[in-house]
């Protein structure tokens, strides 16, 4: 092998470690991700992170203003009559229990499941308080003040 093999060779190591260090610098600065909850109906599914979390522990009152502002702006599905809606949750937020705020009301018991069903049609009625063609459901990590996390989307009445 000549002196200039062997100093191009060199000069690739280098260029590969120094790449690696600069991956491996980048994803440190990266957020851990949240845990995830999922709203499905029918073969339509809707997933999301968080809008507010602090890894497991209870927010507070800033916190809670910062999640309000990022509640626009939430991920959509319609819903069609006599359809079923499936909620799901990573297992971390099933693990410390969870509920179902509809509009700000809380909608369900405590959960420890991953999963749970409801029929469409109970987030479009009066006898529940959610009548009208747009619905937020929030999906709440503990079921005491304070929460440790919420995840929302909007439910779109389409019967």
């Amino acid at each position: 092998m000549t002196t200039l093999q062997s100093a191009s060779r060199r000069r690739r190591a280098v260029a590969v470690a120094g790449a690696v260090s600069a991956g491996l610098l980048v994803l440190s600065a990266c957020d851990k991700p949240t845990p995830v909850a999922t709203v499905t109906v029918g073969d339509s599914s809707v997933s999301s992170e968080a809008i507010c979390y602090n890894d497991g522990n209870g927010l507070n009152a800033d916190s809670l203003k910062e999640c309000a502002k990022k509640a626009g702006d939430v991920k959509s599905i319609k819903l069609g009559q006599d359809e079923t809606v499936r909620i799901g949750v990573d297992p971390k937020i099933a693990d410390d229990g969870w509920i179902i705020l509809v509009n700000g009301r809380q909608f369900s018991d405590l959960s420890k499941q991953t999963f749970r069903t409801m029929p469409s049609g109970a987030f479009f009625s009066e006898q529940y308080g959610t009548q009208g063609n747009t619905n937020t459901i929030t999906i709440q990590m503990g079921d005491k003040a304070p929460a440790k996390g919420l995840w929302s989307f909007k439910v779109k009445k389409d019967f």
